[in-house]
């Protein structure tokens, strides 16, 4: 069943789902601009997609002491963002770099929402047999 979901939908159901991720991280960035202290989050979108297709491929480990590889609640891991300019209080929260961040990944959160909504409809048409 999750094979015709992905074959009617490809990535932009997942892909909607990580936006929406970025979207929390973003938005607590910029939330916390004047606290002292904090650390701006983001995560690596194209590398969170890819793994969570699976097409980052299973880490293979030949001895018990090695690392194993990681799980699905891993692929989007928020790492921390390298500050442009650093604040005297360790604040790295850039505002027009979040703002800009946030934009996008709205733009492309609609992007995704909106060909999901034409695929549903087409889906749902075909059904009907109109």
């Amino acid at each position: 069943m999750a094979n015709l979901i992905d074959q009617a939908f490809g990535s932009h159901a997942t892909a909607l789902q990580l936006r929406a991720e970025r979207s929390q991280l973003l938005a607590a960035n910029l939330a916390n601009a004047d606290t002292p202290g904090f650390k701006a989050r983001d995560i690596d979108f194209k590398q969170a997609l890819a793994s969570a297709q699976g097409e980052t491929g299973p880490l293979v480990t030949t001895q018990a002491n090695h690392v194993g590889g990681l799980d699905a609640g891993q692929a989007t891991r928020a790492l921390y963002r390298t500050p442009l300019q650093p604040s005297l209080d360790g604040n790295t929260v850039d505002v027009a770099t979040e703002q800009a961040a946030f934009s996008e990944n709205s733009n492309r959160y609609l992007a995704s929402l909106t060909f999901l909504n034409g695929r549903i409809r087409g889906l749902m048409t075909a059904l009907r047999g109109e």
